[in-house]
């Protein structure tokens, strides 16, 4: 079993940000003269996956283009998210509502995704499917953050994720899921957190911790800072 295609969150108006995402959308933020939704593109790449649908609501426009010019190795789908933004949840239902893949690995273009993260989640991806898994998040210790003002979210214990008071785990920005897990979300507008809320509940909600230290585009502040490295 393997994952064919990849979701890309784009649709974020990135406020954090101000006033670069004023005129850019954040995933077309540079760092080191590349932008960070490319960065994340070559590690999708690099995992052999050819396939990518990505949705857009802020600034629209400056992606398509983006993506138009650029002539990466794989196919690249863009989906509006509508009138109006869906949420992560929202997004990532209706990205997956326009192909017959059941399996899907997820991205945050805002972690800066080095392909030196393509081995763990190559071994999540196995976990995943070995288990007969419907979601699994790559999470990693609080301690190997960049930001060190961001709050853990949650914790683990032999691949099962739990919420606890110590929080020794943030959520990396990938996930794997599957489709058929978003069946009972009628809105059109809603966060994945609920689905990850529901699925602890549950305990069906799994994990798998990567030891690359973690850089994420949290603010204008840790964008400074990363510009520095």
């Amino acid at each position: 079993m393997k994952i064919n295609t990849a979701l890309i969150l784009c649709a974020g108006f990135g406020k954090r940000l101000n006033p670069l995402t004023l005129d850019s959308p954040k995933p077309l933020i540079k760092l080191n003269n590349i932008t960070v939704l490319e960065t994340c593109i070559k590690l999708i790449e690099s995992l052999g996956i050819q396939e990518i649908i990505l949705n857009t609501f802020y600034l629209k426009d400056q992606i398509h283009n983006f993506i138009n010019h650029k002539k990466f190795k794989s196919k690249i789908t863009i989906i509006e998210d509508g009138k109006n933004i869906l949420n992560t949840g929202g997004g990532i239902n209706n990205m997956m509502h326009h192909t017959n893949e059941d399996d899907f690995l997820i991205f945050n273009p805002d972690t800066i995704w080095k392909t030196h993260y393509s081995k763990e989640i190559i071994e999540m991806e196995k976990i995943y499917f070995s288990k007969k898994l419907k979601n699994i998040l790559l999470l990693v210790k609080k301690e190997l953050s960049f930001d060190k003002n961001l709050n853990g979210d949650f914790d683990l214990k032999d691949n099962l994720i739990i919420k606890n008071n110590e929080r020794k785990f943030i959520y990396t920005g990938c996930q794997i899921m599957n489709k058929k897990l978003l069946s009972d979300y009628k809105d059109e507008n809603f966060s994945i957190t609920n689905v990850w809320n529901d699925l602890i509940k549950k305990k069906e909600l799994y994990g798998y911790e990567t030891n690359n230290d973690f850089y994420h585009l949290t603010d204008l502040e840790t964008f400074r800072k990363l510009q520095d490295l």
